[in-house]
């Protein structure tokens, strides 16, 4: 323990600083030291952002050892910030004048000792071995409790499958840390529930949480969504408008749908990734932002990456750490205990004395394929508790589709073929006529089924909006007003 444990000395008087760092060499410590008081707050503000940078690296500093009469700061002021700023690091106090007053201060303030020179050494390392156990003890209280805030923050999500505990042991180990991760998986299967236990976790946890789907949004209002834009910057920009990215300062941004980012913003994210700066719209002036990024893709970045569709360079810098969440068809056994923490929350919400499902019901769902994932279940779920009048849902309560075994009325006739009338009535068309009318059927179908709304659409479909667009753009088909 002596070994790892760094112990920084704070004291005017050069000689005595090199003398206590000394004894504590020979005991086994790692002291550093220095005269003055702020140069030593940057000392371990440097040792926790960047530990193995630097000319010390040895790692953040568990112990402060510090004396009292010294110039602006003084040993008392020194103490009070190292306790708001680094609450972990524990104090130690030896000082040439000693009082009872100037000893129960440094008490008070969280100093775990009060020693008066000249100090044996022996005695200091009784004292100082004494704090660094207090360290030990503070680091795996703080360790305990980022491991509950964790918990809580994966209270919203559900799964005992293996792949699913394998993503909480990611969130657990990725949520202190500064980098960026990248969440994968179809739409619907709980990427932003993913993207909140992350953050709730993080030391950001007490900071904004952000949220933005890049595809819900027109390609031409994004970027000044994201940076905000200046009054004057376009007709009808009468006031100055800040962007997602400020109003996430100090907490997490979280960019799902990443992969329908434009290349022209794919572009200024990477500068914003690197640099924490940005230009809002309209403006020539740089902003600092301290935010952290988590994305997420609802399709595979590399292959997109390969077609010329998303930079390579954004790609392996948003892809430090990346989080893959199974379908749910994968993971079948999850389905009981997600539908009855649906069953209960609707039950709730609407006043009704419902304890379940029924077990022919829940078969149904069981053998079911999902193709909306968690979020299509949880609509299922709330559209059974409307309509069930007992206090089990019934197979009656369920869409026919799953009664009848075929897959949803918005995906059933994914893989017709258009009709070809009687045997030998082909109508000429070429291929790619010919593939393009069950995609525009299949679309038309799905519109009506969701009242024209295209955000439901395009969760159904597992596509995000902005694809939705271009495809309907393509088809001929025309758009529906989005009704929310």
């Amino acid at each position: 323990m002596q070994g790892s444990a760094r112990i920084l000395i704070v004291d005017d008087d050069d000689l005595v600083a090199a003398s206590l760092a000394e004894s504590l060499r020979r005991a086994g410590f790692d002291p550093a030291w220095t005269t003055n008081g702020r140069v030593a707050l940057e000392k371990i503000a440097d040792a926790e952002e960047a530990p193995d940078a630097g000319p010390d690296h040895g790692g953040p500093f568990a112990v402060l050892l510090t004396d009292l009469s010294m110039p602006d700061p003084d040993g008392f002021a020194l103490i009070r910030a190292v306790r708001q700023r680094h609450p972990s690091i524990v104090p130690l106090v030896v000082t040439g004048y000693g009082s009872i007053e100037s000893a129960v201060e440094a008490v008070r303030l969280g100093a775990i000792d009060y020693l008066v020179k000249p100090v044996v050494d022996e005695e200091l390392r009784l004292a100082v071995e004494k704090a660094v156990q207090q360290h030990a003890l503070r680091d795996e209280n703080r360790r305990l409790r980022r491991a509950l805030e964790v918990r809580a923050g994966l209270g919203a999500i559900i799964g005992n499958d293996p792949r699913m505990r394998r993503v909480y042991e990611i969130i657990e180990a990725v949520a202190p840390s500064r980098s960026t991760v990248l969440m994968c998986g179809e739409s619907g299967t709980g990427k932003s529930l993913v993207a909140r236990a992350v953050h709730q976790a993080s030391p950001r946890g007490s900071g904004p949480f952000v949220e933005i789907a890049c595809g819900s949004i027109p390609e031409s209002l994004l970027e000044s969504e994201l940076f905000g834009y200046r009054k004057g910057a376009f007709t009808g920009a009468h006031t100055d408008k800040p962007g997602r990215f400020l109003a996430a300062h100090g907490g997490t941004l979280f960019l799902d749908e990443i992969n329908s980012a434009s290349p022209a913003l794919q572009l200024k994210l990477l500068r914003v990734l690197q640099e924490r700066t940005f230009e809002p719209v309209g403006s020539n002036e740089s902003v600092q932002v301290d935010v952290r990024v988590l994305l997420a893709t609802n399709q595979p970045l590399e292959n997109l990456v390969r077609e010329g569709l998303f930079r390579q360079d954004l790609y392996y810098r948003i892809n430090v750490v990346s989080i893959h969440l199974p379908p749910l068809r994968e993971r079948r056994g999850d389905i009981p205990a997600l539908a009855d923490a649906f069953v209960r929350a609707f039950a709730e919400r609407e006043e009704k004395r419902i304890q379940g499902l029924s077990a022919d019901a829940l078969a149904l769902l069981e053998a079911y394929d999902f193709p909306g994932n968690v979020r299509e279940l949880e609509h299922l779920i709330e559209r059974a508790v409307v309509l069930s009048r007992k206090d089990v849902i019934e197979p009656a309560d369920l869409p026919d589709h799953l009664r009848s075994g075929t897959r949803s009325p918005v995906l059933g006739a994914a893989g017709a073929a258009p009709d070809a009338g009687p045997a030998g009535t082909w109508q000429p068309m070429t291929l790619r006529e010919a593939l393009a009318e069950p995609e525009r059927r299949i679309l038309r179908q799905a519109l009506a089924f969701h009242d024209g709304n295209r955000q439901k659409t395009a969760e159904a479909l597992g596509i995000d909006r902005s694809t939705l667009y271009k495809k309907m753009r393509a088809l001929g088909l025309d758009e529906p007003r989005d009704r929310h």
